[in-house]
């Protein structure tokens, strides 16, 4: 029974360990535009099932709530708080907030379709819209040079003046990609998460239909994070693991009675 306990105890470790990286991750990119926090789930693992509920306790009578040992827990698995982070006003044309659901294209470097809730868009050296990494926004859209007065609605379309014209110009149109289950998405890395057989397949589509939501230029979504909660999970989670290590003291100064006296 005590070397069982050392297993649960030690998978109480990891757990909260795990949920550590969790909360820390969060807080690190507390700044991050558009990041959404991340949270742990727990699930417990195989239980051993010494007597069975509802088992002959005698000729006549049954147990009626038998004896089950857990054998610890498992992190089953972090999901992404598709919260509305707070809209921060930058006054950059280029600067984007997606205001609902959904998420810009963009074209990773290995021809995949990136998804992201950062709007911090800059022009490349040909005047294509790029993210900061200098990765295409799909669909792309080219800004002449010269151009001034660049507009971009919330229905993502784009205009501007052109060089020897008076009247704006539209360039084209931004797009949004929706998804049943955006939990679901895979983080990549660069602020870009891609889609999975769970996310489900990428609904796309102009913003403000069919449940995406609109634009606001010269914006930038804030990250979701909320510091204080997080300190508060950040306590929770150490005193979780101060006790799981008190449980394996505990246990091995059983064992060691148990060796010395028995």
């Amino acid at each position: 029974m005590t070397n069982a306990a050392l297993h649960v105890a030690r998978t109480g470790l990891d757990a909260q360990n795990m949920r550590m990286q969790v909360i820390a991750n969060n807080l690190a990119n507390v700044n991050t535009t558009g990041f959404k926090r991340d949270r742990a789930s727990f699930e417990t693992l195989a239980y051993q099932a010494m007597t069975a509920p509802g088992a002959a306790s005698s000729d006549s009578t049954k147990f009626a709530t038998g004896t089950n040992l857990g054998s610890g827990v498992q992190i089953k698995g972090t999901a992404k708080i598709e919260t509305q982070g707070s809209i921060q006003t930058t006054g950059n044309s280029l600067d984007l907030a997606i205001q609902g659901s959904g998420f810009f294209q963009i074209q990773m470097p290995d021809g995949r379709t990136g998804y992201t809730r950062d709007g911090n868009f800059n022009l490349s050296s040909d005047g294509t819209i790029v993210t900061s990494d200098g990765f295409q926004l799909q669909p792309q859209i080219q800004v002449p040079e010269g151009a001034t007065s660049i507009t971009i609605a919330e229905d993502g379309t784009v205009s501007a003046t052109l060089a020897g014209q008076t009247a704006a110009s539209e360039l084209g149109k931004i797009e949004l990609a929706r998804f049943i289950n955006p939990a679901g998405l895979q983080a990549e890395g660069n602020n870009l998460m891609t889609e999975t057989a769970a996310s489900g397949q990428a609904q796309v589509g102009a913003p403000g239909l069919d449940g995406r939501g609109s634009l606001s230029q010269g914006s930038l979504e804030s990250s979701n994070v909320n510091i204080v909660e997080e300190l508060v999970d950040m306590i929770e989670t150490q005193r979780a693991y101060e006790v799981n290590s008190k449980m394996i003291s505990s246990t091995d100064q059983m064992l060691q009675y148990a060796n010395q006296n028995l």
